[in-house]
């Protein structure tokens, strides 16, 4: 039986908004698989980055449990999720978030130094090269294009060889052939790493690409499916 990674039950989130609480998430219960790739599919507003907040620990459920491996994320305190996802979460957003005055090697290096590898720059080297762009290591982020910045981002994740890759729209931002290559590399970071990758999507080429699709309406888990593994090239 395969080791359960990560796992919501009952979970529910609710943000205070002007006219008072919001109910975003309603009961979720899910268990993902270590190794497993799972897509968050849905219309928009349907909940589906908050439900990968949820499970990186950067919203806290207000009712049910998030745990990842092991731990309840719901009873860590700030600094403690801050160390978990240090040493065991890699994070891809849409919007890229690289450090404007920092080059792209010194971007992947860094939350390697703050994690205390030695090795940082050879292995961000190595992980800038592996998604093809070792000849952009000394160039900044407004020097590059955006389909290259997703990609620092994504070496950003990986380098430090996360157990969970979460990714949040990770092609939302780019046209449709560097959307293509962004698929392509994340699920081979994701192989290569053996990670557990859970991402939301609107593509859904990149949804049948993994594991299983878990689609989400009016913040509830509505269907679960395994796309047809032939779909995953």
């Amino acid at each position: 039986m395969a080791e359960t990674i990560l796992s919501l039950e009952d979970a529910g989130l609710s943000l205070m908004g002007n006219a008072g609480p919001v109910d975003i998430l309603h009961g979720v219960s899910l268990a993902i698989s270590k190794g497993e790739s799972v897509s968050l599919v849905g219309p928009s507003g349907s909940g589906k980055s908050s439900l990968l907040m949820l499970m990186g620990g950067l919203e806290r459920p207000t009712s049910g449990t998030v745990r990842a491996l092991d731990h309840d994320l719901g009873r860590m305190d700030e600094d403690a999720l801050a160390r978990f996802r240090r040493n065991h979460m890699g994070v891809v957003f849409q919007s890229f978030h690289l450090i404007p005055t920092m080059t792209a090697l010194e971007n992947v290096a860094t939350p390697l130094e703050l994690a205390g590898v030695a090795d940082a720059f050879d292995r961000a080297e190595a992980e800038l090269a592996s998604v093809g762009l070792a000849h952009r290591a000394g160039h900044y982020p407004a020097q590059m294009s955006g389909g290259e910045q997703q990609r620092v981002a994504l070496a950003r994740a990986a380098a430090p060889r996360p157990s969970i890759l979460l990714a949040d729209e990770p092609t939302g931002n780019l046209d449709a052939t560097n959307g293509a290559q962004i698929m392509d590399l994340l699920m081979d970071l994701q192989t290569r790493h053996g990670a557990t990758l859970i991402l939301v999507t609107h593509s859904s080429e990149l949804a049948a690409k993994c594991d299983r699709m878990v689609t989400l309406r009016d913040g509830r888990v509505v269907s679960e499916t395994r796309p047809q593994k032939g779909s995953r090239t």
